[in-house]
């Protein structure tokens, strides 16, 4: 068992598509109210991590960590730093985008510390995947036509080598930074693969499901 998956709080529409992700082998670590989103999944959680503030404490016999409501850590980058800390080689997260933005901005760049701890990383939601690649990680990525869109966003420093095949709008060797965000909202050609591969730096690729 060597994947984890991270249920957070906020709420999965498409069940069906979601569970997809979760297979019966992997350690699961409910956050909060995630404890709901896992009742409609079908899944009982591993361990439980939370302050309880937008769910009632379960009296359970899971293992359960309680936090304080007032820390540095968000009860989600809780659990991924949990994971790490048991040796996870894998984590997919799983209800972390939503309405706050501020918290959803906070999920995505956990996928860097699991990067940077060498720890592959996954964001799922209703409507797309979202994974880092590039330094300490992956360099290349293949997207089937099976996804409607994708987009490759730099989220610090500069990324270069960028290039893009099979894809309505190709790239060789290009550089994107933060302030010249221009690999949004590209498509897969028709019944081809598309690839992106980065030569220096790491981006965020979000994969756009149709």
């Amino acid at each position: 068992m060597n994947k984890c998956v991270i249920v957070g709080g906020v709420k999965i529409n498409n069940t069906a598509q979601i569970k997809e992700y979760i297979d019966e082998s992997d350690f699961v670590i409910a956050c909060d109210s995630g404890i709901t989103s896992c009742k409609e999944l079908g899944i009982t959680p591993n361990l439980i991590v939370g302050d309880f503030d937008s769910h009632v404490k379960p009296d359970t016999e899971i293992e359960t960590i309680t936090l304080p409501t007032a820390k540095d850590d968000t009860d989600t980058m809780f659990a991924a730093k949990e994971a790490v800390k048991r040796g996870f080689g894998e984590v997919v997260l799983l209800g972390a985008v939503g309405d706050r933005i501020d918290h959803t901005l906070a999920n995505v760049y956990i996928l860097s510390y699991l990067q940077n701890e060498g720890v592959k990383g996954l964001i799922v939601d209703d409507f797309s995947e979202m994974l880092i690649i590039g330094e300490n990680g992956q360099n290349t990525c293949k997207i089937s036509d099976i996804y409607g869109y994708f987009s490759l966003i730099c989220l610090e420093g500069k990324v270069e080598g960028v290039t893009i095949k099979n894809a309505k709008f190709p790239l060789e060797n290009g550089i994107i930074t933060p302030n010249h965000q221009y690999a949004t909202s590209n498509e897969v050609l028709p019944g081809e693969v598309a690839e992106v591969s980065i030569e220096n730096g790491s981006a965020l690729l979000v994969k756009v499901f149709k």
